[in-house]
């Protein structure tokens, strides 16, 4: 972990960029929760712009932009002060809202000749594989239209069981489904600081880290403020999850001029948490990226190690506990002997089969349900290992 009081270190870390995701806060966007800052949001279409057209230094790059600020915005048309917890007055709030959001970027990007597209997603359109590929092709089609997708999640529509549950997930989950090279989490803090430098004196800034270092999230702070619900700790976590495709993040000030270019241009903007792991396949990749599963199974020491250490598949004799009720084909996690996710992969047999096979040789299977899918519980082409 680096830290500077005055620049980032080892901003030769990112790659050439030619994809990108940027996220940007409700703070930001909405000015503090007083309506659409109109100047901000054209300053940031602007730079979209220029990256798009590319320039003698630096070829084109792809933008997907994920703009918080829909419900910030219709409480501010309906008049409210305060964020309601009500989940059909956040719903109304957030159709309200979106009217007006997608209307300024459209208007502000059409200044410089581009295009934009609302797409409003669920975890469900994440956690569904024809899904996922469908919205995979529809972003990968748009951007080579130069057109500049805005995505939101649904929150019109949106239940606990189907919610991404915030923009900084939202945005990692994006980098994954279309492979960008960096997420950048655009808020109102410099960057991720040892503590909250707005009450800590203290507090050191944190130029470079390793993405998923778990220190990180001991030393993150909550929510800064009750416009949006994303604190650094959201940021850390996303940049965690996006680094399982291989994207690093950029944690930096949405009103530090050009920020975007700065960043593409190779200039040390913010904090960088560099992703250290390669790109996995696109499938293991969904497997990861699932939000809600359906249960989980523990096991012994001895799997645990096959699985992280040697690659194997997870046969049942290494299984001690099965949680939850899925079926054949689910997502589930696999856990530690402490209960820890170290995995997590399609399960070829249900919660109630898996019951029967715990602990048993891969020999006794059809002995015991009468067929057999596999000798394994979770063959390793369908395993993604997630632990730290």
């Amino acid at each position: 972990m680096t830290t500077d009081k005055s620049k980032q270190a080892g901003a030769d870390a990112l790659p050439v960029i030619h994809r990108m995701v940027i996220k940007v806060g409700s703070s930001l966007v909405t000015n503090q929760g007083h309506g659409l800052d109109e100047n901000a949001i054209g300053e940031w279409c602007r730079q979209i712009a220029a990256l798009a057209r590319g320039d003698a230094a630096r070829p084109p790059v792809e933008v997907i932009l994920v703009s918080s600020g829909a419900v910030a915005e219709g409480m501010k048309r309906l008049g409210w002060r305060k964020r309601p917890h009500d989940v059909g007055e956040l719903q109304a709030a957030a159709a309200v809202g979106q009217m007006g959001l997608a209307q300024i970027y459209e208007t502000k990007l059409r200044e410089y000749g581009m295009l934009s597209a609302q797409v409003l997603l669920t975890h469900a359109d994440l956690a569904d594989r024809e899904r996922y590929l469908n919205a995979r092709s529809t972003l990968l089609t748009l951007l080579g239209h130069r057109v500049l997708p805005v995505i939101n999640e649904n929150d019109t529509v949106v239940t606990d069981e189907i919610k991404v549950g915030d923009n900084d997930t939202l945005g990692a989950l994006v980098a994954n489904l279309i492979e960008a090279d960096v997420l950048v989490l655009l808020t109102d803090q410099r960057g991720l600081f040892s503590a909250d430098p707005r009450h800590d004196r203290q507090a050191r800034f944190i130029a470079q880290a390793r993405a998923g270092d778990p220190a990180l999230e001991r030393m993150a702070g909550g929510a800064g403020t009750s416009v949006g619900k994303g604190g650094m700790l959201t940021k850390i976590l996303a940049a965690k999850r996006a680094a399982g495709s291989g994207a690093s993040t950029i944690i930096a000030s949405g009103k530090e001029p050009d920020a975007l270019l700065r960043v593409v241009h190779g200039e040390n903007i913010g904090t960088l948490l560099a992703a250290t792991t390669h790109k996995v396949q696109a499938r293991k990749q969904w497997i990861a990226d699932h939000l809600q599963l359906r249960g989980s199974v523990r096991v012994d020491a001895g799997a645990a190690a096959k699985l992280q250490r040697e690659g194997k598949s997870l046969l049942p004799i290494g299984v001690t506990q099965v949680d939850g009720l899925f079926s054949r084909g689910d997502v589930i996690a696999i856990c530690d002997p402490a209960g820890h996710e170290l995995a997590r992969g399609l399960v070829n047999y249900s919660s109630a089969e898996a019951l029967l096979l715990v602990r048993q040789p891969s020999a006794r299977i059809k002995a015991l349900l009468g067929y057999t899918a596999g000798a394994e519980l979770v063959h390793r082409d369908n395993l993604v290992l997630t632990g730290v």
